[in-house]
């Protein structure tokens, strides 16, 4: 058995025969074996489960490369004297400093862990906190601030101390900001003003920009409506998707880079919605949803050229036919085999599923995961022996 996989386990079984809840309930995970061993130094991949608003169900599961073995539910047999569920609403879940970091969006909180085992450190508590980036000991939390159905208020970026786990700085940015990347010293932040535009006073438009020295807004970028999706290439350029006004917008794919003068501006965008993406090298992958007449989800996967700024394959994966991709609701790619995995929400309100494709898209494997996978994150850990 490899080195990290039977530390894995072994802690695990030593906090569930240690200790367990007051009513003596420990959740056990359950799993399934995909027949797939992928063996380089990212040994595993979490999978942060958002469930359904209001219910409560956020799990956290986890599918270890090197056995492939894909372990459902496994935060309460890890953490047997806290709460078995994570929270309300999962929305992002990312590494840094040996720690796991997870948005709980609706329970106002971010709980941290042990990358390496899922035991808990603790947590941060952020009021409707959406997305979380990281830079030079600190973290920084995306959040709306105000409550959904109540009056829009002006969201922020708060900054964490990733040691100590305390709030230490808190910026205001635009309307409902969502994802937030780092590049050049400089922390960008796409603003979506989903609730001002529930209220009828239309949706943000702006990235904003924040110097990491001072923890201050430099300035706005005006972009396009309803921004969501932000990420930094290897370049040091910025690639935001807008989900558009649903009426004068349509969602695109916007491309932003540096001038002769050092600003960051708008320089190109690509026609297509963009549902989910993640970078590797030079190339973009991504998923694109759309809907029919009868509101049936039409979707495509495909790669965008970073350099070309163009989409050079729109036909990625082919899914199952007698085992299809019902509702697409991520997408994460191995940064060594690029092997290709699709989250798949199913019908929102029971398990959903993770399906894995080949660097060339063609199927490999699919197994159930908890309600509504939508964020993951590959555990790499490097043996210096």
């Amino acid at each position: 058995m490899p080195k990290y996989t039977l530390i894995f386990l072994t802690i695990s079984i030593l906090i569930v025969l240690s200790s367990c809840r007051d009513d003596n309930i420990v959740v056990y995970p359950t799993q399934d074996d995909t027949g797939h061993q992928t063996k380089t130094e990212y040994i595993g991949m979490y999978v942060l489960n958002e469930g359904n608003m209001g219910s409560n169900k956020c799990t956290l599961d986890y599918l270890d490369l090197m056995t492939g073995v894909y372990h459902r539910n496994i935060y309460p047999s890890r953490n047997p004297n806290q709460v078995m569920e994570l929270g309300d609403v999962g929305n992002d879940i990312k590494i840094y400093g040996g720690s796991l970091w997870m948005v709980v969006n609706m329970s106002n909180k971010i709980e941290v862990a042990n990358a390496l085992t899922a035991v808990s450190r603790g947590h941060v508590d952020i009021p409707n906190c959406r997305y979380v980036t990281f830079d030079g000991g600190y973290a920084y939390v995306s959040s709306y601030v105000g409550e959904i159905n109540k009056e829009s208020v002006i969201g922020g970026v708060y900054k964490v101390d990733t040691t100590t786990l305390q709030v230490v700085g808190k910026v205001n940015v635009g309307y409902q900001p969502d994802e937030l990347a780092v590049a050049d010293g400089k922390l960008y932040v796409a603003n979506s003003g989903g609730y001002q535009a529930m209220q009828g006073k239309g949706y943000d438009n702006r990235v904003s920009i924040i110097d990491l020295a001072s923890f201050t807004v430099e300035k706005h970028i005006t972009v396009a409506p309803n921004l969501s999706l932000l990420r930094a290439d290897s370049h040091g350029d910025l690639w935001v998707a807008s989900r558009g006004d649903y009426q004068s917008y349509t969602p695109r794919l916007y491309h932003l880079k540096k001038d002769r003068q050092g600003q960051m501006v708008v320089t190109d965008s690509i026609d297509t919605p963009i549902g989910g993406m993640t970078i590797i090298g030079d190339s973009i992958y991504y998923y694109s949803s759309t809907y029919d007449k009868n509101w049936q989800p039409q979707t495509t996967y495909g790669i965008i050229d970073i350099k070309r700024g163009t989409i050079v394959n729109d036909h990625l994966v082919s899914p199952p036919a007698d085992n299809p991709i019902k509702t697409t609701y991520g997408i994460m790619v191995h940064p060594l085999t690029h092997d290709i995995y699709i989250m798949d929400a199913t019908n929102y309100v029971s398990s959903g599923k993770l399906y894995c494709f080949d660097h060339d898209g063609n199927y490999k494997w699919v197994t159930w995961t908890g309600d509504i996978p939508g964020h993951a994150v590959f555990l790499e850990v490097r043996d210096k022996r």
